[in-house]
């Protein structure tokens, strides 16, 4: 509970960082195309983000770090040669090969920013521009690595107040380099500060990393020196390294293991590519009016995920213990909860998106014009919130065992491919908001496979009460948001008509789900005891001391035979007649026609 409560905290501060610095952005430099020439070049970081922070990175190394932890924690049996520690031995095979692989890449996105550019908005009416930032925000990328790592490690090791702080001092360097470096850079400015936030998220968390790694001790310090020397030694030097990287017998594994995550977090992020390359033939100002929208519709799915963040490093150390119920149990719990949070905040949106849009950026540069098509744009990306919510934090089930799958990959493939084609066609009818659409379309459709494949999965999840469940919730949050639409649309004010619109679209909703008959319940985690479970604990009646009875003629008859129960003269007298409305009942003593036998 504090963990979620101290990553709730920071979250929000970082959101609220984020909101002001789209605020600075649209105050200082509008929706135009000296914006969309920023986006173009912002695609890198938030690609890299995605890819090394919060989906691949910690999809990989934090049940890795669970399970080191664990055989850290487990030590050497009685008799056996000590082992070096695992997480030690884990940072040294894998930080440094990190850092030089992501390192050519950055270098190889600065030289090839202008294809780069040209490949991600061919129809940019300023690419130079978009090219000088690209170069800039390109260097994040090392950064980024860096961040996630320490990020993945801290979490697995129940320390949640650094990484949870990393969005705040990322926002923080790139507000503050943009006010002080606009007036002679301009928009580049912005590019800087993204590349100044991604070292700040590294040195924020250097520090408790380090102080995890030294001052835990080995499990074999508190041995005796006869027991042998303990040592550090690398990952193939002894039975540590049976994680996802082993040594060189290890190296396909480890790859195998790897490769289902990277695909799947880059095709995820690849809606952001498309629609970008859709948008950029479209009127100046459409890219910049996409993003906007995303950003303030994405905050309730931002919320609702953190219970997912905090839970998943728990939910990995108890598969990693052979308890899969408890894990069944806890992602339950946590998807109905984060669903709960995203409705909420969607209706809301959807019912005061153009009073929202006013009070966050109308100001300077962006006019009403920007107001009215960033909030019809908000209102199609918040239809597909419950599906973005779902598809993080299914998919942490799925690649939460040791082991390889490739199907999270494949329903993410086919999301893409419903938001390539449908996006095409929306851009041609509805610009921004067909975009949009298509991208609400696309990751619905990856939610529902990934719910419907995940009871094979290594949580396996009862899909059909999770999935009534979702759907009354769905439906209140249909009945809050127009609630709370009639309410917000008569009040001028922008703020009061965004505050009337959350106080309606929440009382509505609690009331509905309270109400309903059928209303989904949110499980706890202590789970009540089984009726057999209660039986075997229940103290047994003392058996009879009369010899025991001879089974061959129980073996000799059928089935029926040996459940039906045993019938004496005894009971028979005492049997009580039917009710007169009530019919007679029929078995083998009772003919059919005639009355109970007496």
């Amino acid at each position: 509970m504090r963990a979620a409560f101290v990553t709730a905290a920071l979250t929000a501060v970082g959101a609220v960082l984020g909101l002001l610095r789209d605020q600075i952005l649209a105050r200082y430099f509008g929706a135009g195309a000296e914006t969309d020439a920023f986006l173009v070049a912002w695609t890198v970081p938030e690609f890299a983000s995605t890819l090394l922070i919060e989906d691949a990175m910690a999809l990989i190394l934090v049940p890795a770090f669970a399970r080191a932890l664990a055989r850290r924690g487990a030590g050497a049996e009685p008799g056996e040669t000590p082992l070096a520690d695992p997480v030690r031995a884990l940072v040294r095979h894998t930080m440094p090969r990190l850092v030089v692989t992501v390192a050519a890449v950055a270098a190889l996105l600065v030289a090839g920013a202008p294809e780069l550019v040209d490949l991600l908005a061919p129809g940019l009416p300023d690419p130079a521009l978009a090219v000088d930032c690209t170069r800039l925000t390109a260097t994040c990328v090392l950064s980024f690595a860096l961040a996630g790592y320490c990020s993945a490690a801290l979490r697995a090791h129940g320390s949640f107040l650094a990484p949870a702080a990393i969005y705040v001092a990322y926002n923080v360097g790139i507000i503050g380099t943009t006010l002080v470096l606009r007036e002679p850079f301009g928009v580049r400015a912005a590019a800087a500060g993204v590349a100044a936030g991604a070292v700040l998220m590294v040195l924020i968390q250097a520090p408790s990393l380090v102080r995890e790694l030294r001052g835990r001790s080995t499990p074999s310090a508190s041995r005796t020196a006869a027991d042998g020397p303990v040592t550090d030694g690398p990952v193939t030097d002894g039975p540590v390294a049976d994680g996802p990287v082993a040594g060189d017998g290890g190296t396909l594994l480890a790859l195998g293991m790897i490769a289902p995550v990277v695909v799947f977090a880059l095709t995820r992020q690849s809606q952001t590519l498309i629609e970008r390359f859709l948008a950029s033939p479209l009127p100046a100002g459409a890219i910049s009016h996409l993003n906007y929208a995303q950003k303030v519709a994405q905050m309730p799915m931002t919320v609702s995920l953190i219970l997912c963040t905090v839970s998943f490093p728990v939910v990995a150390r108890t598969l990693a213990a052979g308890d899969t119920e408890a894990a069944r149990r806890r992602v339950e719990r946590d998807l109905l909860l984060a669903a709960v949070v995203v409705l909420v905040g969607a209706s809301t949106v959807i019912a005061a998106a153009p009073q929202i849009v006013e009070l966050l950026f109308q100001r300077g540069a962006f006019d009403a014009a920007d107001t009215a098509a960033t909030a019809g744009v908000m209102r199609v990306y918040t239809l597909g919130l419950l599906g973005q919510t779902m598809v993080g934090a299914l998919v942490r089930c799925y690649f939460s065992a040791a082991r390889p799958l490739w199907y999270p990959a494949a329903a993410m493939g086919c999301g893409l491919s419903a938001t390539a084609v449908a996006g095409a066609a929306g851009a041609q009818l509805w610009g921004a908001a067909g975009i949009a659409g298509a991208n609400a379309l696309g990751i619905t459709v990856t939610a529902v496979m990934l719910l419907c494949g995940a009871r094979r999965q290594a949580v396996p999840i009862d899909v059909r009460r999770l999935g009534e469940g979702l759907l009354r919730l769905a439906t209140a949050g249909a009945w809050a948001t127009g609630a709370g639409w009639l309410c917000a649309r008569p009040v001028t004010p922008p703020l009061l008509a965004t505050a009337v619109a959350a106080l309606v679209v929440t009382g509505v909703f609690l009331l509905f789900v309270a109400c309903a008959a059928t209303a989904p319940g949110i499980p706890l985690l202590p789970r009540p005891r089984s009726r057999s479970r209660s039986r075997a604990e229940s103290p047994r009646k003392p058996r009879s001391l009369s010899p025991p009875r001879s089974r061959s003629r129980a073996a000799r008859g059928s089935r029926t035979a040996r459940t039906s129960p045993r019938r004496t003269p005894h009971a028979r007298a005492r049997r009580a007649a039917p009710p007169a409305a009530d019919p007679a009942p029929v078995d083998r003593d009772v003919p059919l026609g005639r009355g109970p036998v007496r």
